[in-house]
């Protein structure tokens, strides 16, 4: 156990996992000032929660590369950080909601489920349309039958399909290398 407890001791694992956590949580925050806002805390606003990842992406990949790095950061340092603290706090994030709408607050879920409804039969003309009516009814049929037990998966997937052009972006910006190795 302390040989694996060690392998995360490594300043590349250690900085984005503490970060990770504490973004997570910073999210579920905005989440539960949504909450107290009255807004739909799992509707498409809750997106604008990645501004935090973002913010959290840079000043990690910063505090290594002047810190860890002593003014350096390869590329690859730098999107392992960006992806293990995305990967945390979507995690820590995911987990808290869930806790949120399961023992606190199911009315939560209930809503966004019908906010689901909604917006499928807003958009059924174009959705039949394209891919036939077999293909609503399953849609309709996924979305009745969801549980709380999607949004952790679903956080996940959304936060890693969002960090993809930011990580790259950071990643390339703190990059900086030491080329007199190739004299």
């Amino acid at each position: 156990m302390k040989d694996f407890i060690a392998y995360f001791n490594h300043p590349l694992l250690k900085i984005p996992f503490f970060s990770g956590i504490a973004t997570g949580v910073l999210c579920f925050f905005y989440f539960l000032a949504l909450y107290a806002l009255g807004v739909p805390p799992l509707g498409n606003i809750r997106v604008l929660d990645f501004g935090i990842h973002i913010i959290m992406m840079i000043a990690s990949v910063w505090y290594y590369r002047k810190h860890i790095g002593h003014g350096m950061l390869h590329l690859w340092e730098g999107i392992t950080i960006c992806y293990v603290l995305n990967t945390f706090a979507a995690l820590v994030t995911g987990w808290l909601i869930y806790f949120f709408v399961t023992q606190i607050n199911p009315d939560v879920f209930a809503e966004y489920v019908i906010n689901s409804k909604k917006l499928l039969l807003e958009g059924k003309k174009q959705l039949v349309d394209q891919f036939g009516p077999q293909t609503f009814k399953d849609q309709w049929a996924k979305v009745s039958n969801m549980t709380p037990g999607v949004l952790l998966p679903d956080e996940l997937t959304k936060k890693t399909a969002l960090a993809v052009l930011p990580v790259l972006i950071i990643s390339l910006i703190f990059r900086k290398q030491d080329y007199n190795v190739l004299r």
